[in-house]
């Protein structure tokens, strides 16, 4: 099946990437500055694995998010908290809608490219803090895009139901060099370490019990998840 992929230069999508290449014809990855803290540092790496795998990249502009709603990840917005993924601070990290806001425009691309399907690498550790990343909107996304477009566009969500840990398993096994991945919210030089989606990105490395290519700011003991304190 000829498919686009969304490739954002995290972890999951780039591994998502890789195993839509394998499964399917990926004829584009598709990228989106939607001016986040860490869309400079992500997305040079998606274009390096779309270039490396010989897929054609876009990366389209959506500078009204960062300019008009409201949320910590933005570059409009305040500090990025440290601590685990899964905390209720991490809501402060949410753009509304954002998913939804992507595959609508990523599933006119799709149709536009002649693709039939649309590839997402949304996963179940984003559930609990992501709405627009879980499975019961996943599949009303679905079914709109299905039904809203001729060719019939299938909404792809391989990783929906793996773990992190799973998802870098997948990847390592597909040959993907991590070390050229960008997951910390922060943006800075190097990984913080210390943010939600750096203590989820070690902690999956570690889970895996595959060796972590990344340079961290701090490399102090990781957080519990909220669900195991007593």
């Amino acid at each position: 099946m000829k498919v686009v992929c969304l490739v954002s230069g995290g972890m999951d999508s780039v591994a998502a990437l890789y195993h839509a290449n394998k499964a399917h014809q990926v004829v584009h990855g598709l990228s989106f500055q939607y001016g986040s803290k860490h869309n400079a540092k992500e997305i040079p790496f998606a274009k390096k694995h779309c270039e490396k795998l010989k897929i054609p990249h876009t990366t389209v502009d959506l500078d009204f998010v960062a300019k008009t709603f409201k949320s910590d990840l933005l570059s409009s917005g305040g500090a990025i908290p440290d601590g685990h993924y899964e905390e209720l601070t991490m809501k402060q990290t949410v753009v509304p809608l954002r998913n939804g806001i992507m595959l609508t425009i990523a599933a006119g691309f799709a149709e536009s490219q002649d693709a039939k399907g649309l590839v997402i690498a949304a996963h179940s550790g984003d559930h609990a803090i992501y709405p627009d990343c879980r499975e019961d909107f996943m599949k009303d996304m679905a079914s709109a895009i299905q039904k809203g477009t001729y060719a019939g566009i299938q909404l792809l969500r391989p990783f929906i139901a793996k773990t992190k840990a799973e998802i870098a398993k997948s990847g390592h096994d597909l040959g993907v060099d991590f070390s050229l991945t960008w997951s910390c919210y922060k943006g800075r030089d190097l990984h913080c370490g210390l943010c939600g989606t750096c203590v989820e990105r070690r902690e999956a490395f570690q889970v895996a019990k595959i060796a972590d290519p990344t340079r961290y700011e701090s490399l102090a003991p990781l957080p519990p998840k909220p669900n195991s304190r007593p």
